[in-house]
C-alpha cells in the first residue's frame, strides 16, 4: 500500500494524535525515528501500523527494521514525501512512524532488586525533562522510574523522542503521590527528595541503601507532603546566581551519585 494523499483516513487520525486528548481516547501513542522505533522492537512493544518514506533515509538500515515489523504483523505502509511530512512530528522526520497502543505497569508489578533504588519524579511539566529523566533512570540501573501526579502526557511523541525509545525499555508507573508514599513505606524505602531549601547536601548522604529519589516540578518543586514524609532533605550547591537546575540535570545528578556510592561499596565488600 502506497498513500499519496494528506488526506487519506490513516494520514488524518496520525495527525489527531498529535492531541493528548485524541491519544488518551484511542490510547494510541507515535513513536517516531529509527531509534525509537529500533528500542521499541528489541522491548517487544507492539507496533499496530507501520509508515515509511524511503525519500527521509539516512541510514542502511531502515529496511530491516521494516521487515521485522512486518514480521511482528505490523501494516506496513509506504507514503509519499509530502504524505510523512504532514504526519512527522520531528523537524528533521527519517522517515520511520510507526502507531502502538499505549501500555500500563502498577506498583506492585516493580520488580525490586535485594536494595531498591527507584526514581520518582512529581508533577513533571515539559516532555524534555521528563524524556531525559527516562534516559537518566535507565543509565544509571534504578529499578524504576514512577510518575506522580502526572502533567506531561508519558505517551507524547516528544517524551518519546528525548528518551530515545528507552521509554520501552523502563519499567515506568503512573499513580497518585499518596499511593507512592504508601508504597515506598509498606517496601521499607528511604524518601530523599531534592529541595533547594534543604541544608544537607546531596553527596552528603548515605544512598547505598534501599532509596527512592524524589524530584519535583520546574517551577515548584515538590509539594509540602513530600517534604514533610522524606526520610531526608538533600540539595545540590548552587554557587552562581541562579537557585536551581533545571529538573533533568538535578535528576541526573543525584543518580549518579547514588551509582557512585554503591559502586564504591560493592567494591570494598567485592
Amino acid at each position: 500500500m502506497i498513500i499519496t494523499s494528506t488526506k487519506n483516513d490513516r494520514i488524518k487520525n496520525i495527525v489527531k494524535l498529535r492531541n493528548r486528548r485524541d491519544r488518551d481516547r484511542q490510547k494510541l501513542m507515535i513513536i517516531e525515528g529509527y531509534r525509537s522505533l529500533f528500542r521499541a522492537s528489541n522491548n517487544m512493544t507492539q507496533v499496530t501500523e507501520f509508515y515509511y518514506c524511503p525519500d527521509f533515509f539516512i541510514g542502511s538500515n531502515e529496511q530491516a527494521l521494516i521487515d521485522l515489523y512486518e514480521e511482528r504483523g505490523a501494516k506496513i505502509i509506504e507514503v509519499t514525501k509530502p504524505v510523512f511530512e504532514k504526519i512527522s512530528y520531528r523537524d528533521r522526520p527519517e522517515g520511520l512512524l510507526g502507531i502502538a497502543p499505549y501500555f500500563t505497569k502498577e506498583l506492585d508489578e516493580l520488580e525490586l532488586e535485594e536494595s531498591p533504588f527507584l526514581v520518582v519524579a512529581q508533577a513533571i511539566e515539559k516532555p524534555g525533562n521528563l524524556g531525559t529523566i527516562i534516559r537518566s533512570t535507565d543509565g544509571t540501573g534504578a529499578d524504576g522510574l514512577i510518575l506522580c501526579d502526572k502533567c506531561t502526557d508519558l505517551f507524547n511523541p516528544n517524551v518519546i523522542t528525548a528518551s530515545t525509545g528507552i521509554l520501552f525499555a523502563l519499567p515506568v508507573v503512573e499513580t497518585s503521590t499518596e499511593e507512592c508514599l504508601k508504597y515506598l513505606k509498606e517496601n521499607n524505602i528511604s524518601i530523599l527528595s531534592a529541595t533547594p531549601s534543604a541544608e544537607t547536601l546531596y553527596t552528603d548522604v548515605d544512598m547505598t541503601g534501599p532509596v527512592a529519589v524524589i524530584v519535583g516540578t520546574e517551577q515548584y518543586g515538590l509539594t509540602d507532603e513530600w517534604l514533610k514524609e522524606s526520610t531526608i532533605n538533600v540539595k545540590i550547591p548552587m554557587l552562581g546566581q541562579a537557585d536551581s537546575l533545571n529538573v533533568a540535570t538535578a535528576t541526573t545528578l543525584l543518580l549518579y551519585e547514588a551509582v557512585r556510592q554503591r559502586q564504591k561499596k560493592a567494591r570494598k565488600n567485592g
